[in-house]
């Protein structure tokens, strides 16, 4: 069988070497791999990177995360499709998962990988965990990335395709230190108010207190973040605060568009 992996990357010199090394469990196999990192014009050393490994490089102008996804799509030619992020890192077991559903499995099956979050020294076993994302397709399940705000989502046209879910996690290398945790969070934020707005949201006082507290609840208390130390309280406070947020833009957008 052939399997293309589609890693997207700009300025990734930092994380993208750690992706390409955990394919090596992959490549061991009987499975013909062709790897793609479609870069969006880095000015780092992600594209040597990338070379020195032995990916295929291609650079496109950023469209869009969904755009560029699917770009993607039309310059690989493998029958089943890995989508990676250049912060994730497959672990040994997930890529001997991998390699035997697609060596033994049909295109009528689709499988998703629960990612798991290494933050502030440890890997959280609890709080975002498991992060469910559909990322192992066949080509004929006919496959297409929706979606451009926030997160984008990988959709299977073919509504014959059932979606299983692989049990070893996929290492997931977020948030480099709190700091880096609360800009990406503050800007997560922008992005969700102004999906909001364009959706014509309405905004409720309420919003910036009961939905911030639940959402904290949620991840801390009932995910038991609480059971992953200072980085589970941490990631509990960054729910609140992103929720809080985005709903305080919104007002701020409403506000403005209104005055």
């Amino acid at each position: 069988m052939h399997l293309s992996v589609i890693i997207i990357t700009l300025n990734e010199e930092k994380n993208l070497s750690r992706t390409l090394e955990s394919l090596r469990e992959l490549k061991q196999s009987k499975l013909e791999i062709e790897v793609l990192v479609l870069d969006s014009g880095s000015t780092d050393r992600t594209e040597s990177i990338a070379k020195d490994s032995g990916a295929k490089f291609a650079i496109q102008s950023w469209p869009g995360y969904s755009k560029q996804k699917n770009y993607a799509l039309t310059i690989t030619s493998g029958d089943w499709l890995l989508f990676l992020d250049a912060d994730e890192e497959l672990s040994t077991e997930l890529s001997r998962e991998i390699k035997l559903v697609v060596s033994s499995s049909d295109p009528s099956k689709a499988f998703a990988l629960k990612r798991k979050t290494f933050y502030l020294g440890r890997l959280l076993n609890y709080a975002w965990y498991p992060d469910v994302k559909t990322r192992l397709v066949n080509r004929g399940s006919n496959p297409e990335w929706v979606g451009e705000i926030v997160h984008e989502d990988l959709v299977l046209k073919n509504s014959g395709v059932s979606i299983f879910t692989l049990e070893s996690p996929l290492i997931h290398y977020s948030y480099r230190n709190i700091n880096h945790h609360f800009e990406k969070t503050l800007n997560y934020a922008k992005l969700s108010a102004d999906d909001y707005s364009r959706r014509n949201k309405k905004f409720h006082y309420w919003n910036l207190f009961l939905n911030p507290l639940v959402a904290f609840i949620r991840l801390y208390f009932l995910r038991q973040g609480f059971r992953d130390g200072f980085p589970g309280l941490i990631a509990g406070f960054s729910t609140f605060f992103y929720t809080f947020l985005k709903y305080a833009l919104l007002k701020e957008l409403d506000s403005d568009r209104h005055n």
